[in-house]
C-alpha cells in the first residue's frame, strides 16, 4: 500500500511512502555480503525498482545551476531504457518501481515541450505495463506543470495498487496550495533564513533554505505520525519515500528539507521505520543512524555519464532489504534492528 507525504515551496512535492506488511519471525542468518545472500538461496518477499532525477529534455547537454556539473539531458532517456530493460529481465520481476521525482527537466517549459517530454519518459517506464510505477513529485515537476495539471496527469499515483482518495489513512496524501496561505507561510519561512535577492543562492551556514527545496507542514507531520503509530501497533516495516533527503549525513546540506530535524523527531519516535529513500541530491548518499534507520539518497540519472547507469532493485526480506545497485548506485544490505 502506498502512503505519501508532501514537501515544497512552490506547491509541495508529493512523496510516496510504500508500506508493506510482514509477519514477525525469528531472525534469519545474517550475511555480510550480497553475494553471500545469493548463495543462501533465500527468496525475497518481493522486490521493487528505484530510479531518481531523470530530468529528461530533448536538448543538448548542459550544466547545473552553478555551472559545475555536466547534465546529460537527452541521454537520460537511454539510461532509463537500460534500467527498464534490466528490471524486465529479472525473475521474478520487481513488483513496482519508485520514481523519486524530477522526471523531466524544467527547461522543457521554456521550449513548450513539457507534455511531449513527459510522454516520452512515461513510455519508457511503462513500455510493457508489467510493474506499477509510483511517482514522487519534485521541484522540476512544478517547474513544468501546475498543481491541477499534475493531479490530472499520469504522475498522480492515487489509484495505483488500489489506492483510494480521502482521509489521512489513505495511500496518497496531497497538500499542494500554490499562492495560498500555506504558500505564504513557506515563503516567509524561506525569507527568514535567506536574504539573497536570488532565493536559489544558499544563505551561508543554513544552505538548505533555498527556493528549490521545501519543508514538511505540521499537518503532514501529524498525518505521518498517526500512520506510523498504526504501523507500530501492527508490527509493520515502513519505508518512507520523499524527493527531499532528511538526514544531514545522507546528503549535501544544500539539498536537505528545511525542517528535516522535525521529520527525524517523528521517525525516531516509532519503531516501525526501517528506511527513508530520497533523490534530489544527484551525488547520492547513505547513512544509518543510531535508531537503525537507513537513509538512502539515490544518485541522479541526469548527471550520470552515458557509459554508466544509475538505478537499483530492492529485494525485501523478513529481516532486511537488499539493494542491488547498478552503475553509480552502490549495492547495500539494509539490515533491520
Amino acid at each position: 500500500m502506498c502512503k505519501n507525504i508532501n514537501t515544497s515551496l512552490k506547491t509541495s512535492t508529493c512523496d510516496c511512502r510504500p508500506r508493506w506488511r510482514t509477519k514477525r519471525a525469528a531472525p534469519a542468518h545474517r550475511t555480510s555480503s550480497i553475494s553471500g545472500m545469493e548463495e543462501e538461496g533465500a527468496r525475497p518477499l518481493f522486490s521493487f525498482g528505484v530510479i531518481a532525477d531523470i530530468q529528461y529534455a530533448d536538448i543538448d547537454d548542459g550544466y547545473n545551476f552553478v555551472c559545475t556539473r555536466r547534465r546529460y539531458y537527452r541521454h537520460s532517456l537511454k539510461l532509463l531504457r537500460r534500467a527498464s530493460d534490466s528490471w524486465k529481465s529479472e525473475s521474478p520481476r520487481p513488483s513496482f518501481v519508485l520514481q523519486l521525482g524530477d522526471i523531466i527537466d524544467g527547461f522543457n517549459k521554456k521550449h513548450d515541450a513539457s507534455r511531449k517530454a513527459l510522454d516520452a519518459v512515461l513510455r519508457e517506464l511503462n513500455n510493457d505495463g508489467a510493474a506499477a510505477v509510483h511517482h514522487v513529485w519534485g521541484n522540476h515537476e512544478f517547474y513544468n506543470f501546475s498543481r491541477e495539471e499534475l493531479s490530472a496527469s499520469a504522475l498522480n499515483s492515487k489509484g495505483v495498487c488500489g489506492a483510494e482518495e480521502g482521509a489521512a489513512g489513505d495511500s496518497y496524501w496531497y497538500d499542494f496550495s500554490p499562492r495560498s496561505e500555506r504558500y505564504g507561510q513557506a515563503l516567509r519561512l524561506l525569507l527568514e533564513h535567506n536574504d539573497n535577492e536570488e532565493l536559489n543562492n544558499p544563505p551561508g551556514l543554513e544552505q538548505r533554505f533555498v527556493k528549490f527545496n521545501g519543508g514538511f507542514s505540521q499537518d503532514q507531520l501529524q498525518w505521518l505520525d498517526r500512520l506510523l503509530t498504526i504501523s507500530d501497533e501492527k508490527h509493520e516495516k515502513v519505508t518512507i519515500v520523499s524527493h527531499l533527503p532528511v538526514h544531514p549525513s545522507s546528503s549535501d546540506p544544500i539539498c536537505l528539507a528545511w525542517n528535516y530535524d522535525e521529520v527525524l523527531s517523528v521517525l525516531h519516535s516509532h519503531k516501525c521505520v526501517v528506511c527513508f529513500m530520497a533523490g534530489h541530491d544527484h551525488d547520492g548518499g547513505y547513512h544509518k543512524d543510531f535508531y537503525g534507520i537507513h537513509y538512502l539518497t539515490f544518485e541522479g540519472v541526469i548527471e550520470t555519464p552515458p557509459e554508466q547507469d544509475a538505478f537499483g532493485t530492492v529485494y525485501v526480506y523478513e529481516d532486511k532489504m537488499i539493494l542491488k545497485g547498478h552503475g553509480r548506485v552502490a549495492s547495500r544490505i539494509l539490515q533491520y534492528l
